[in-house]
């Protein structure tokens, strides 16, 4: 006899972060009340549904999850305060993890243990780089990286086109991991891993604008809820992350330099503009998570500290970094220069691709591929009715 419903799905979801996933009993009332779902998309329901049965292969295929923007109403009207929207986002971290081929991301996810083996692992890297750059100094195996003390000389502890180097070969993997994830986002949500009829490309063409605006404005917080201040903090932060890895990744020989720019020049105020916006959105997100303010951070899986915590101890140490270089402090200088790298690659490696970092990307690419299917649909029965009205 089949097998009718497996709790191994449940079971693994209590991993992830969901919470009272078992008490629900289907009543529907976080559906009526979520602003965001539909009659095709009818989550928190169905979510819930397929973690109790066990439907794992709906799920991999479902872009529900990421549909849902967490206002929390859901949870807060529950009557048997069964937490869908923690389900919700349980269910996301989960597919994050299945996205990754790797098992990176199921690591990260389910140990907190794997977790700071990676991050510290991930954090020594620019520390023995450095190590191995002076040392072999030292050694007289090249004439650069003079350690500079009666003055600060950034570029001479760490020459800024080697630094650049290794940033662009970091990132230049991190992207390879990133697609990957994105193309086995796309086979498993779209039908192309299950056999399904293939979406004719024009289709996916017509929709980019659906994808580049969801992706530069994450416009969908609008309609979720109605504290909108939360898309104005969230459109703040990507516009300060995203101003930060231009001059890091892409502008690093102009934003790393020992030279002392007036105060009214752009890379002073790019640099000032980021730091303000990460410092304050991340420190927000932080403290909310400390006092549980709202549904939405009543309940903390140890992922959703790494973002933020990575973000305000990256930007306070970039903060010191430049007053300890306007100070002239050699040493605190590059002791701090030192700290931030580790910081920044830490965040990076252990975020790009498999963590909640991830969410600024698999949010607007589901609402596209949302969007393509429902074009899809309209160009079958166009088609269909035209085939039909020939014979």
């Amino acid at each position: 006899m089949a097998t009718r419903v497996d709790p191994t799905l449940l079971k693994e979801m209590k991993k992830y972060g969901a919470v009272g996933v078992e008490k629900c009993f289907n009543c529907g009332n976080c559906t009526a009340i979520c602003p965001l779902t539909s009659d095709e998309y009818a989550f928190p329901r169905n979510m819930i549904r397929m973690v109790q049965i066990g439907n794992t292969e709906k799920l991999t295929q479902s872009l529900d999850p990421w549909l849902c923007y967490y206002c929390g109403d859901c949870s807060a009207t529950c009557p048997k305060g069964a937490e869908p929207g923690e389900t919700m986002m349980a269910a996301r971290r989960w597919l994050t993890a299945k996205y990754d081929i790797s098992g990176h991301g199921a690591r990260l996810y389910t140990s907190s243990k794997a977790t700071w083996k990676a991050i510290v692992g991930y954090a020594l890297i620019p520390l023995i780089l450095l190590v191995i750059f002076h040392v072999s100094r030292t050694l007289g195996l090249h004439n650069y990286g003079d350690i500079v003390t009666d003055r600060v000389d950034i570029n001479a502890f760490a020459p800024t086109m080697w630094v650049w180097a290794i940033v662009l070969i970091d990132f230049t993997l991190l992207g390879g991991r990133l697609l990957r994830n994105v193309i086995n986002m796309f086979q498993l949500t779209m039908g192309t891993k299950s056999g399904k009829e293939t979406i004719p490309l024009s289709v996916y063409i017509a929709e980019l604008k659906t994808l580049l605006t969801h992706a530069f404005t994450q416009k969908r917080w609008l309609d979720c809820g109605e504290d909108r201040s939360r898309w104005i903090k969230h459109l703040f932060l990507v516009t300060g992350y995203g101003t930060m890895l231009v001059l890091i990744v892409g502008l690093l020989w102009w934003f790393q330099t020992d030279e002392i720019y007036p105060i009214y020049h752009p890379q002073r105020w790019l640099g000032y503009y980021a730091a303000i916006v990460l410092l304050y959105t991340s420190g927000e997100a932080l403290i909310g998570r400390i006092q549980k303010k709202g549904e939405a951070l009543k309940f903390s899986h140890h992922s959703d500290w790494l973002f933020p915590a990575f973000l305000f101890v990256g930007t306070l140490t970039g903060i010191l970094l430049h007053a300890f270089r306007y100070a002239g402090w050699a040493w605190p200088t590059y002791i701090i220069y030192t700290i931030h790298a580790m910081i920044l690659i830490a965040m990076l490696d252990t975020e790009v691709g498999i963590g909640k970092w991830t969410h600024m990307l698999y949010r607007p690419l589901a609402v596209y591929f949302q969007a393509v299917k429902v074009r899809a649909e309209e160009y079958n029965k166009k088609t269909a009715a035209a085939l039909a009205a020939a014979n």
